[in-house]
């Protein structure tokens, strides 16, 4: 669903719900368990998420949701992390909810 708000950047705030899983369907995340229920907020193009992810959501309006496919290069790569094993294609179901 595209959404008809503010457009996402690289700098910008943002303000996203999503549920992230492996190929298989095992869910390792979702951003109502990390922030009580909330939508998480974070800077694209500050580092402080996998690039995938901030790729993803350039360009994505306000009230959007998109499915990512994110490849391992652009994940977590060869290291494994928590419950995702290294070399995982991760998706993400991804809401923007606002831009800051």
């Amino acid at each position: 669903m595209v959404g008809t708000g503010k457009q996402a950047k690289s700098g910008d705030t943002v303000k996203v719900d999503y549920t992230g899983s492996l190929a298989d369907g095992t869910v390792f995340d979702r951003s109502s368990a990390d922030n009580s229920g909330k939508p998480v907020s974070l800077t694209l193009g500050a580092g402080k998420v996998i690039e995938g992810f901030v790729e993803g959501l350039n360009d994505m309006r306000v009230g959007g949701t998109r499915q990512l496919v994110i490849p391992a290069a652009l994940g977590y790569g060869c290291q494994a992390v928590s419950t995702i094993p290294a070399n995982s294609t991760l998706i993400f179901t991804v809401k923007l909810v606002s831009v800051g």
